[in-house]
């Protein structure tokens, strides 16, 4: 066997190859054995027909494809590694001759990781500006954890007001049909918080304990249950309880419930965690800027498998968080009125930028010699060895191999993005 390699552009590749006759024939053979056990021939037994009666039978290319496809493989994966290429899509495949007593002929075509043209990412212009945090965003700070802190207080003597909490029962009617998935009992609801639909919760306030209401609202038009949507319905609700939310008091008590002596040190605390967190916010936005122009000054001809194939993992993540809620992509779809292609659409922008971002990244390792040493990586995994309460050796013991190279392969994309930041200006 002979194979010749042509690349045809910056992302697509054709190895050529050649077969001699006698390993065609053997080829055949191997392929005949494989298969006459499942050949019925009158005269013979189930299996036990000669190659050339079934091929009379059958034709005499009856068992060429099959030779084919028991040849193919192993020529293809060892072209592939003897030319270093790195195929992102299922090869093409164009049969040249093949015939009984002559040579195989057959060529691929596929595409393969991209070549980059790199820019001048050594010069790359950005800024870094850290928001100032003031005294307005640790008082917001402080009233979202008094808020998360709030405590509901039974209410009997006055009707429900926003803000308030109301356990209710309702019915949904579309004119005298009750419809699907308008009922509940004993359903939390904070008046304001927009949960139901617009107008729905403003006809409870007012409503005392034990009261019967009837809320009339029309579903907006782009509703995902279609039909209800643009209708006017009546809910018939009661009113089980109403609860008053009651925010702690602001004061030494409150900071010692939050872990502080007093409350100037809980105050402190914020306005650092807020200034920590703010520098975390403005580096990571002066990297992503870093990054985006890096990618703006480079030239690649991505191959659409593989936006293809980043579009498929970010579904794949998209449904195990989904799962995680209960949720299943059908029914995501059907909620939101869209088609599996609409949706693959929709990410089909970010999925181009990140597969270009990571091609890009990767050709700057490369011109810069860029590697992580094995200490590097061990101090990343014991980050998530830490998280996980374990140690580094054991937490390493139970890695998989692919799992290491994941780790391997985010500390060096971790010191290319550091290389960029130190030569931006």
């Amino acid at each position: 066997m002979s194979a010749t390699y042509e690349k045809l552009s910056s992302n697509q590749a054709k190895l050529s190859f050649t077969f001699s006759a006698e390993e065609f024939e053997a080829a055949v053979q191997k392929a005949y054995r494989k298969n006459v056990s499942r050949i019925n021939i009158p005269g013979f037994r189930k299996g036990k027909a000669p190659r050339h009666v079934i091929e009379m039978h059958y034709g005499k290319s009856v068992f060429y494809e099959d030779a084919l496809d028991e040849m193919f493989p192993q020529a293809y994966s060892d072209a592939v590694k003897e030319n270093n290429l790195e195929p992102v899509d299922r090869p093409e495949l164009d049969v040249e001759q093949m015939e009984g007593g002559k040579e195989l002929k057959f060529s691929v075509t596929v595409y393969v990781k991209p070549d980059v043209t790199l820019g001048d990412y050594k010069n790359i212009e950005a800024k870094k500006e850290v928001a100032e945090v003031t005294d307005d965003d640790v008082k917001a700070e402080i009233e979202r954890a008094r808020e998360r802190n709030a405590r509901f207080i039974d209410i009997t003597d006055r009707p429900a007001k926003l803000d308030d909490e109301v356990n209710i029962d309702y019915e949904g009617f579309d004119g005298d049909n009750q419809f699907e998935g308008g009922t509940a009992k004993g359903y939390n609801l904070v008046l304001g918080s927009g949960q139901f639909i617009p107008g729905f919760e403003e006809q409870l306030v007012g409503a005392s304990v034990g009261d019967d209401v009837e809320v009339n609202v029309t579903f907006p038009e782009d509703y995902h249950e279609k039909s209800l949507a643009g209708k006017p319905v009546v809910f018939k609700v009661k009113i089980n309880s109403i609860k008053e939310k009651e925010l702690p008091a602001l004061d030494e008590d409150f900071a010692n419930d939050m872990s502080f002596d007093t409350l100037d040190e809980y105050k402190a605390d914020v306005r650092a965690k807020l200034e920590k967190d703010a520098d975390a916010k403005a580096e990571n936005e002066f990297e992503n800027a870093v990054i985006e122009k890096a990618v703006e000054c480079c030239t690649v001809d991505i191959p659409e498998g593989m936006i293809n194939s980043e579009i498929d993992d970010m579904l794949r993540d998209m449904e195990m968080r989904m799962a995680y809620q209960g949720l299943k992509m059908k029914d995501y779809l059907m909620y939101t009125g869209q088609t599996e292609e609409q949706l693959r659409g929709m990410y089909r922008e970010q999925a181009e930028n990140r597969v270009k971002g990571q091609l890009v990244l990767e050709a700057i390792k490369d011109a810069e010699g860029i590697s992580a040493t094995d200490e590097e990586v061990d101090a990343e995994i014991a980050k998530v060895a830490e998280e996980r309460k374990k140690s580094l050796e054991d937490y390493k013991a139970q890695m998989s191999e692919s799992s290491l190279s994941y780790f391997k392969n985010m500390t060096v994309m971790q010191k290319v993005v550091k290389f960029l930041k130190d030569n931006a200006k």
